[in-house]
């Protein structure tokens, strides 16, 4: 056959369809991920570098999710459209080498300290076919304290962010000074800062070139087309999903601790529907508290987020692509002035995407687990603890430098489900285990911190047929000539993660300062303490919630769990009714007694 023949293709349409679907499927993940590659390696600050806080996402010139690769779903599910509505809004002419700074938690970002570029794709004859955007949490943003979460903060005034709302931060790729200036005369580290946003950019950018060449590689229509077949795959695996668990309603509550500004803590109430006839699941937040004068209300793009990610998590159908399409199967209903609705101006939401957002996934996950038994998921462990605080001071290693920084030095928390274990590393609930627990290493060699220790604890996790990730300690504190501070803002010290069908409780978060006779004093949950050499900050994390029965849990399971030290051997009789005989290697399980005793237990 001659070289220059072409070879008919005999499968049916569908086939064709399909076949080229994956294929461009798989290009725009590709894209994602190359504008995730580009920002990860050439960011400057470790909350990028190191734990990997940032997301980039490719959607349709209507503003609806098309790609995400993997971007941490409190980032990304819902938000990204509203924001990319709000540059039409202010913007509605859209021209090649224009790129927005965006950051504001009213018209669709998750906090403040997350910094979104936004650029639209446009084409030779200038209209626009994607948008690209690159979500980047930064080591500061201006408050009014060194720390991107103002937790304690009564209004948006106090937390002190520059906030951008679709600010024109590049005109014919050339940049604003104007916002540079201001953005290096607010933040602390300015160079920091703008190392970060120039790789920021260029995420975006290669991410605006990786589409030009694939829309003149196969032409802008098969894009469109492709981009509504994709859409429609999506519903439909959404539909098979929601379809395979029974239909239901039920009532689940939660509750985020006392907190400066609400000294009762925030009761959250999630009322979910499914109907599996319908292939539709319903999430109600409406009927929840106003606006509170702190820094934990939700922002739109985080309230929806947050039920969004219960409902995949629940699920448990990870083929079920997270985009525009699977979203038309889920309503999530807010309301204007609700502390887990749309907030008002000037509430204060800078720390929107952890803590109270966690408090609402985790009883959508549940809420599922009780409606249909082997779905669903026990709570992640609440987040903040001291290991995930705000560090900041000047380094005595470069003549007094400024720095700041977000650390993830010790949090586990991962939720147990119908089939396994929590993830130890999954940090929590809203980033899906995407954000990197810290090399101890790397933290020493930028920061003038010493890490006396870190360890998994004993005893901690939420019992149950599948348990929850241990709770994780870390010590950590200056080194010599240096003065440190370190912000954070701790949930779980009160309210645990809660088990389901079964499960037991996850052990609770706690922060103290080891003192320079090293004594030990209590910090409390929300808390800026300063150090001296010698003085450190002890944390511990959360402990998953439990999924099911502890006393159907398997014998090898908890075997090999007292062997890495996560669960005594006391603990394993009392909780799990599995008596064990001998000594470390040694350890047996006594088949005939743990028999028996789980069989007092039950009964």
């Amino acid at each position: 056959m001659d070289s220059n023949e072409t070879v008919a293709d005999n499968r049916p349409g569908w086939a064709r369809e399909g076949v080229r679907m994956a294929i461009i499927s798989n290009r725009m993940e590709s894209i994602a991920r190359k504008m995730q590659n580009t920002l990860f390696r050439t960011a400057r600050s470790g909350v990028l570098n190191t734990a990997h806080d940032f997301s980039c996402v490719i959607l349709t010139a209507d503003c609806d999710l098309l790609a995400t690769a993997e971007s941490l779903p409190i980032h990304t599910l819902i938000g990204p459209d509203i924001m990319c509505r709000t540059v039409r809004h202010y913007h509605p002419e859209l021209k090649a080498g224009d790129c927005f700074l965006h950051n504001s938690p009213y018209e669709g970002d998750s906090h403040p300290a997350d910094h979104c570029l936004i650029v639209p794709v446009v084409d030779d004859a200038g209209i626009v076919r994607f948008f690209v955007l690159a979500k980047a949490h930064q080591a500061d943003c201006g408050n009014s304290r060194p720390t991107t979460y103002m937790g304690h903060a009564k209004d948006v005034y106090e937390e002190g962010a520059l906030i951008f709302s679709a600010a024109k931060i590049q005109s014919g790729y050339q940049d604003n000074n104007d916002l540079i200036r201001m953005c290096k005369a607010r933040i602390r580290v300015p160079e920091q800062w703008w190392g970060d946003y120039l790789a920021t950019l260029g995420a975006v950018r290669i991410g605006e070139r990786e589409l030009l060449e694939l829309g003149k590689e196969v032409g802008w229509d098969t894009l469109e087309q492709y981009a509504e077949g994709w859409f429609d795959y999506s519903e439909r695996k959404m539909i098979d999903a929601i379809g395979r668990l029974p239909s239901g309603r039920v009532t689940v509550h939660s509750a985020h601790d006392p907190f400066p500004g609400v000294p009762d803590g925030i009761p959250v109430k999630v009322d979910m529907q499914i109907d599996a006839q319908a292939g539709k699941i319903v999430v109600d937040l409406r009927d929840n508290i106003d606006c509170q004068p702190c820094g934990l209300n939700l922002s739109e793009g985080c309230a929806r987020t947050a039920a969004m990610v219960g409902i995949y998590n629940g699920i448990l159908d990870h083929t079920v692509p997270a985009n525009a399409g699977s979203f038309r199967r889920v309503d999530v209903l807010l309301r204007e002035n609700c502390v887990v609705g749309i907030p008002r101006h000037p509430h204060s939401c800078s720390v929107a995407t952890t803590n109270l957002a966690d408090r609402v996934s985790n009883p959508v996950q549940r809420a599922i687990a009780e409606i249909a038994p082997g779905y669903g998921m026990a709570d992640t462990g609440p987040i903040m603890p001291p290991a995930m605080g705000v560090i900041s001071g000047k380094d005595p290693r470069h003549d007094g430098a400024a720095f700041v920084n977000q650390i993830f030095l010790g949090t586990t928390g991962g939720a147990g489900t119908p089939v396994t274990d929590g993830f130890l590393s999954i940090i929590h609930v809203g980033n899906a285990g995407l954000c990197r627990q810290d090399s101890i290493e790397v933290d020493e060699l930028h920061h003038p911190v010493f890490v006396r220790r870190r360890c998994l604890l004993a005893d901690t996790e939420g019992a149950g047929e599948f348990r929850g990730a241990p709770s994780a300690y870390a010590e950590f504190g200056p080194i010599d000539g240096c003065t440190m501070e370190v912000l954070y803002t701790a949930d779980g010290t009160i309210n645990p993660a809660a088990g389901t069908r079964g499960g037991g409780p996850g052990a609770l978060s706690q922060a103290h300062k080891r003192e320079l006779n090293g004594s030990l004093t209590e910090l409390p949950a929300c808390y800026g303490v300063k150090l001296e050499p010698g003085e450190y900050v002890v944390s511990r994390s959360s402990g998953g919630g439990g999924y099911g029965s502890p006393l159907h849990r398997d014998v090898q399971r908890v075997l090999h769990d007292v062997r890495e030290g996560w669960v005594s051997v006391e603990r394993a009789r009392e909780v799990y009714g599995v008596v064990l005989t001998g000594n470390g290697s040694s350890l047996t399980v006594d088949q005939s007694a743990t028999a028996s005793l789980r069989q007092q237990m039950a009964a």
